[in-house]
């Protein structure tokens, strides 16, 4: 689905294609693709890069056309994970500007509604990219949050048992949170790029200054989520091989107890003549005989805790 947006102050929402708009790109069927590529005469290479969901952040130029994909974040995903990254790629020429997105994020209309929220002036295509990036950060910092959120509720049950799934859900918050941390890296690169090519230009220094103040604090706060889960799985794997000997230890234990009139009983159940074998109270001594060495043994491994 595509839609036109001129770049004035306030973004407002063109009926068709103008020279110079924002053609913003999201899931796009095939009649997206052949506007893209035939009326616009966007390389097909360009839109095969973008759909590629393992695409870093880099630039690539072909003709009058200048590529720059950007890593931004989503909740859901494949394999499970509640949280990934996608690439969304930024065509720039002297045409128009062309934002595509082969997943739909919540983060496009909400850059779109801060914009017009704020009436902001975009004063070219880098300073959108900047943007761009700027919005990227933003929404990052907000599933930070939101995986906080889960990465405390997933402690407090871990504290009652752990279960399987509690496990599961930390190791995909894990790799939600690997994924946001190399999607960070890409995206402060292509912003360096962007101030150093843009020295000259007319974007705002202090808006590179505040973008790389937000990529800088998602990534130390990835940094300190990465360290409480790590945290949280080597208690885990610690509390779990614990419990593994309590309960070796106890059955242990137990089989020591049961070893013992078994044995006793052995003694006097052989095929020969036994000591006591007429006696009309041999039975019960030697079941009480028995059941005192096994209380015995029941009481010293209280005693040592193996109980």
């Amino acid at each position: 689905m595509k839609s036109f947006l001129s770049l004035e102050p306030g973004l407002p929402e063109l009926a068709d294609y103008t020279h110079s708009c924002w053609v913003n790109v999201e899931c796009p069927d095939e009649d997206d693709f052949l506007f893209l590529t035939r009326d616009l005469g966007i390389p097909r290479e360009f839109l095969s890069d973008i759909a590629d969901i393992d695409e870093r952040p880099r630039a690539e130029r072909e003709d009058e056309w200048l590529l720059t994909i950007l890593r931004i974040p989503m909740d859901g995903g494949g394999q499970g994970m509640p949280y990934q990254t996608v690439p969304i790629g930024i065509i720039t020429g002297h045409e128009a500007t062309v934002s595509v997105c082969y997943r739909r994020t919540q983060m496009l209309p909400d850059f779109i509604n801060h914009i017009r929220r704020k009436n902001i002036q975009i004063a070219g295509q880098r300073e959108f990219i900047t943007r761009m990036i700027y919005s990227s950060a933003v929404w990052f910092l907000k599933y930070l949050k939101l995986m906080y959120l889960e990465i405390n509720r997933a402690e407090k049950e871990l504290e009652q048992s752990i279960r399987n799934e509690d496990l599961l859900r930390i190791m995909r918050l894990q790799r939600s949170l690997v994924y946001f941390s190399t999607s960070i890296r890409g995206n402060e690169a292509m912003l360096g790029r962007l101030r150093t090519t843009s020295r000259a230009s007319s974007v705002d220094p202090d808006l590179f200054e505040d973008v790389s103040i937000e990529l800088r604090q998602a990534y130390n706060t990835i940094n300190i989520y990465t360290d409480i889960v790590t945290s949280m799985m080597d208690a885990s794997a610690n509390i779990i091989s614990n419990n593994v000997n309590t309960i070796m230890k106890r059955m242990t234990s137990i089989s020591i107890v049961l070893t013992i009139p078994t044995m006793i009983s052995s003694f006097f159940g052989m095929n020969v003549n036994v000591y006591l074998g007429e006696w009309y109270w041999a039975f019960l001594i030697i079941f009480l005989v028995s059941a005192a060495i096994s209380s015995l043994a029941f009481y010293l491994f209280r005693r040592i805790k193996w109980f």
